[in-house]
């Protein structure tokens, strides 16, 4: 029902650009099908996360735009595991928007929120999970590889070290979630933890 409600609203784009003669939509077009999306729960909104910084960094406030569920954006482009494997920086894409996924069930689990941070500065976090009493785990989401988890850690590091301890003083953990692996483990040398999607639990 979902796959055939996208392919409808594709169509309906199609005839909109056309019965107007254009080339693009404009931006009353485009929030309208946002909302219908919305309303359908194909897509769903990662608000921004604005922590006390020790710089004056100026943080993004905009909303991260996922897929409700991964296979909804690959059933619309007709694309399946052969196609993925051939194109890695696509299937990290869907897996980022998987894992994001997870990690909103499990935090809901125990009362947490998940949001993303983005600065002006291009230091991007692809999760941050927050629990009420100001816990907070900040997360990278990578397919895996030590180049890729060696990434992953610098930038959960950069961004931890930015934030002011004094005034936010709850820092729980940070993690590169991976694709694969057979274990999770926490990196002696700065404290992150791997941990692969299989062994996510709330």
């Amino acid at each position: 029902m979902v796959c055939l409600t996208v392919n409808w609203l594709a169509s309906a784009v199609k005839l909109d650009m056309k019965d107007h003669d254009s080339s693009g939509l404009d931006e009353d077009t485009i929030r309208s099908y946002v909302n219908a999306l919305k309303k359908i729960f194909v897509i769903e909104d990662s608000p921004a996360w604005s922590p006390c910084l020790r710089s004056r960094t100026v943080v993004r406030t905009g909303d991260t735009r996922y897929f409700s569920d991964p296979s909804v954006a690959t059933a619309a482009l007709g694309i399946g595991p052969g196609d993925l494997s051939r194109d890695p920086r696509s299937l990290g894409c869907f897996f980022e928007t998987m894992a994001v996924r997870d990690l909103r069930c499990y935090a809901d689990a125990v009362g947490g929120k998940v949001s993303h941070y983005l600065d002006a500065n291009g230091l991007e976090c692809d999760a941050v999970i927050h629990l009420r009493n100001g816990r907070f785990g900040l997360v990278e989401v990578k397919l895996g590889g030590n180049r890729l988890i060696e990434e992953g850690a610098a930038t959960l590091n950069k961004l931890a070290a930015q934030i002011d301890s004094k005034k936010m003083n709850g820092l729980a953990f940070k993690m590169v979630l991976t694709a694969v692996g057979p274990f999770a483990y926490t990196r002696k040398e700065d404290g992150v933890i791997v941990c692969p999607i299989s062994a996510l639990k709330p």
